[in-house]
């Protein structure tokens, strides 16, 4: 659910007249209080928050990560570059690769960034090419979660991380190429709402850790959700899985003999809440007895419900409570039939040119835009908190559909 003072005094109506819609729009004081949340999420000192900017990539975004003290993780050399003009230096940032070529893992050695790898094949590769270098191991300790089975990053069905039964060759590979490793990292999945799953992992994982003697680091991945549908979804119990780590944390590192650090990689959680996506309906029909409301927000522009059937709150503008209500199938504007929002959504009684304001939009739902059919990306505007409102990425122009031709 939105944040009620989301647009600090601010009338939605005059932003998308001055910016346009589609628009993404983002609270910095919901993104400010999210990044808070888990830098405290426990007391053990040698603990480290990587943003995993695959959620929200944008560059003003970032800045204000690395304001709150948050560290980042990178999937690819251009997470790594934004996140350097971000301000980010070598030792704050984690190359978590996946199938990468010799010049990406490169890219990273080259800045003194630590890779992690996720296979014998890619840590033979490495090994043969960067002799001495740091390294971690992405393991695959047997426990996964998500929302979407699209998104489920550990268990037995997933393309990610080296499983247990191989790190006996893992280490042999470790050996005989004289890599450094400094430390194993896992990721159960995108998106849990009880800590239970998450200790789970973390248990599993720090019972292979304690078979690697002089790590550095435990990264225990990400996936904190929040509820995108406060009537169905609760939200998580922070503090409850804050203490539980701490204790684990803790205990570790007494049976270890040393406070490794230990990372935790959000990404959801931080930006999801912050974000909002503003669209015009321009558009109401009835066909066979389905009433459809024609939008500008396609899955160019928020691709979730068609990819992982996400639910996502539908709030229209302006508010008309006396209006009633009607099962509205809220589609977008591209040539496919898939292009849905929300099917059969109860909404007022909607007329061309009212708002409709998309919540929870600030998670995986820029970052996955594209420019299908030729439809260009829209901008992204940040209310501060004071406030004052910034364009932090201007729209496409027709211009950037052809600026990389020859």
């Amino acid at each position: 659910m939105i944040d009620k003072n989301f647009f600090e005094g601010n009338d939605p109506q005059k932003l998308a007249q001055c910016y346009g819609t589609p628009l993404y729009l983002y609270n910095e004081r919901v993104f400010r209080t999210r990044c808070r949340e888990m830098k405290n999420l426990v007391t053990y000192s040698n603990f480290s928050v990587n943003f995993s900017v695959k959620a929200n990539s944008n560059l003003s975004l970032l800045k204000i990560a690395h304001e709150e003290g948050l560290h980042a993780d990178a999937m690819s050399p251009g997470e790594i570059f934004v996140e350097e003009k971000a301000g980010y230096q070598p030792d704050e940032i984690f190359y978590i690769s996946n199938n990468v070529s010799l010049e990406e893992m490169r890219f990273a050695v080259e800045r003194g960034i630590v890779v992690s790898i996720d296979s014998l094949s890619q840590l033979r590769f490495f090994g043969e090419h960067f002799p001495g270098a740091k390294v971690s191991l992405r393991i695959n300790s047997g426990v996964g979660a998500g929302h979407s089975d699209k998104v489920v990053t550990g268990g037995k069905k997933t393309k990610f991380a080296i499983a247990v039964d191989q790190l006996d060759e893992a280490r042999a590979i470790v050996q005989k190429t004289g890599v450094r490793l400094i430390g194993i990292n896992q990721h159960i999945g995108s998106f849990f709402l009880a800590g239970e799953i998450y200790l789970e992992g973390v248990t599993a994982l720090l019972k292979i850790a304690k078979t690697f003697p002089d790590l550095e680091f435990i990264d225990c991945g990400g996936g904190f959700g929040m509820p995108y549908d406060e009537k169905t979804q609760h939200r998580l119990d922070l503090s409850g899985l804050g203490a539980a780590l701490d204790e684990v944390f803790f205990r570790f590192a007494e049976e270890y003999g040393k406070q490794v650090q230990f990372k935790i990689e959000p990404g959801r959680y931080l930006t999801a809440e912050c974000g909002a996506l503003l669209g015009t309906v321009w558009a109401v029909k009835e066909n066979a007895g389905h009433l459809y409301c024609g939008t500008d927000i396609g899955f160019n522009v928020l691709i979730r419900p068609l990819l992982y059937d996400a639910y996502h709150e539908i709030e229209t503008l302006p508010h008309r409570p006396e209006a009633t209500v009607h099962p509205y199938t809220v589609v977008g504007n591209i040539c496919e039939s898939g292009d849905i929002l929300a099917k059969d959504r109860l909404l007022p009684d909607m007329k061309e040119n009212d708002l409709v304001l998309v919540h929870d939009a600030g998670a995986y739902c820029f970052s996955m835009s594209s420019n299908y059919n030729n439809r260009l990306r829209p901008a992204e505007v940040l209310i501060r908190e004071d406030g004052t409102v910034r364009l932090i990425r201007r729209r496409d122009t027709l211009e950037d559909l052809i600026r990389n031709f020859e």
